[in-house]
């Protein structure tokens, strides 16, 4: 698998689909490898023309780890913020982005459709704000905008993202069976997931990199970044918006939310869907994502004013 260095980090990453065909940047959700951009969802993309490409984000998978940062203090990072104050955290969610372009920098890649999903999808909508000029279209998916005042998750979601489980150096069989059942409080229950092949995509997931510290670092990346609407209302590229009708981790009133605030943004609830992308909605969802490159291409086909 390739590496290169982005931002000052060293990110893994892969491609797919012809070198001529118009870069897809994929960034994927919270504590999450590059590879729940499924072989499948990945080759949809790449059939149609598309180069995508996925990597993992610092501090998960085999992207680089930054161990000396240590552990954040969660409760302090929530005092700061009530306290009106800057939260001592390692990076925010827009380091990620910078990461993001900065990976398009290390391949040649002047402008990408940037594609995110959950935690994903925050830092997708970042690149969008915060570099306009490398951002042909945004697609956020089953995402939110750091608006307080949305509906939490439902409290079996939220308690599922937060417990690791057991110890899988000492029990790997409990700590697939509990990664097992986070699945499916957090799946779509419109499409069940084979649970034979669930548990083989745990253990792969597991075998190739285990790190929780990281999603603790990347959960305090969220919530230091706080309310991002003010540089959402800034957004320029043509944005689709998809989620689940029923996500009981970012409730679709996210998405709701995240279209309001983007101008001129789509937005796409899906029925059946909860906080995952199933097999059967990958057709589905890359058809909304070819939604909005095709309106960048649309746009980039309008005569400018004289």
């Amino acid at each position: 698998m390739p590496e290169t260095t982005a931002n000052g980090i060293s990110l893994h990453y892969d491609l797919r689909g012809p070198e001529t065909g118009e870069p897809v940047l994929l960034i994927m959700g919270l504590g999450a490898q590059m590879t729940r951009w499924s072989n499948d969802f990945v080759g949809e993309l790449a059939s149609r023309g598309y180069r995508a490409i996925r990597y993992d984000n610092r501090d998960v998978g085999l992207s680089q780890k930054l161990d000396e940062a240590g552990a954040p203090d969660m409760t302090a990072v929530y005092t700061a913020l009530m306290s009106g104050q800057k939260p001592n955290v390692p990076y925010l969610l827009s380091d990620m982005a910078a990461d993001a372009v900065g990976l398009l920098d290390a391949l040649g890649i002047d402008r990408a459709h940037i594609v995110g999903a959950s935690m994903g999808g925050m830092i997708a909508q970042m690149v969008a704000a915060e570099h306009p000029q490398r951002t042909l279209s945004l697609t956020s998916i089953m995402s939110s905008t750091g608006n307080p005042a949305l509906p939490p998750a439902k409290p079996e979601a939220m308690e599922r993202l937060q417990s690791r489980g057991p110890d899988p150096l000492h029990d790997l069989d409990a700590f697939l069976d509990h990664g097992l059942i986070s699945s499916k409080v957090l799946g779509s229950p419109g499409y069940p997931v084979d649970e034979v092949e669930l548990r083989a995509q745990l253990r792969s997931d597991y075998e190739r990199s285990f790190y929780p510290v990281g999603f603790a670092r990347q959960m305090a990346a969220i919530v230091a970044s706080g309310d991002r609407r003010k540089a959402l209302a800034t957004i320029i590229a043509p944005t689709v918006v998809i989620h689940g009708a029923d996500d009981p981790l970012v409730p679709k009133d996210g998405g709701e939310d995240t279209a309001a605030t983007i101008p001129g943004a789509e937005l796409h609830l899906i029925p059946g869907m909860g906080h995952n992308l199933p097999a059967p909605l990958i057709v589905p969802v890359c058809d909304l994502i070819e939604r909005a490159t095709a309106r960048a291409r649309e746009l980039r086909t309008v005569p400018l004013p004289t």
